[in-house]
């Protein structure tokens, strides 16, 4: 069973630094602790600064006794991260996993690994081999990935909220929906549709 009043403290630990470490973590439902979306910055000095890069994090019942199960949701071209399902090789999120270990720790080695990718030990053979043998190619994909998927603009959004309350969704309804789904107009569409 999974610890709830833990990972309410550690939801309230993750958001109460948010403007210095810019990252959260939020519900991803109304009620339900053990689905979770966390957020990123890409880190400074990479072909992901300057994105915000969404991650889905679900709680198994054994946590924190278990890691907990993350991807992510945003798009990304990195060697250890697929870039078709968004699994995250990362060896605390498997057999490395310590309960002294927290949401934040997790999103802060994900963050990291951003920064510092191990194609020798890729979730991404592609990318990886692009990694090793081209990487200003690499760098040059990572960076449109991000810029494309990670970012953006508050126009954009506003345009999105636009389109979308003329549908006939209720505004608040939108812009909801829009940032659990990070800007992405057609899933937003998708699950106002199906709610």
């Amino acid at each position: 069973m999974v610890d709830f009043a833990r990972v309410q403290k550690e939801l309230q630990e993750c958001n109460r630094d948010f403007e210095v470490s810019g990252i959260r973590v939020v519900p991803k439902g109304e009620a339900n602790l053990a689905h979770l979306l966390g957020t990123i910055p890409g880190p400074l000095g990479t072909p992901y600064e300057g994105g915000t890069f969404k991650i889905d994090i679900t709680l198994p019942d054994g946590y924190p006794f278990e890691p907990p199960k993350m991807r992510f949701a945003t798009k990304v071209w990195h060697p250890n991260i697929s870039s078709q399902s968004g699994a995250i090789c990362l060896d605390i999120l498997k057999d490395q996993w310590s309960p002294a270990l927290t949401l934040k720790t997790a999103l802060l080695s994900v963050q990291a690994l951003l920064s510092a990718p191990e194609p020798d030990d890729p979730q991404d053979a592609v990318v990886a081999q692009q990694y090793l043998r081209e990487y200003q190619t690499f760098v040059g994909t990572a960076r449109y990935w991000t810029e494309a998927f990670a970012m953006i603009s508050s126009l954009g959004v506003e345009e999105k909220v636009q389109k979308l309350v003329e549908m006939g969704f209720p505004e608040a309804l939108v812009r909801s929906t829009l940032e659990s789904v990070g800007g992405d107009e057609n899933l937003a569409l998708e699950k106002l549709c199906s709610a």
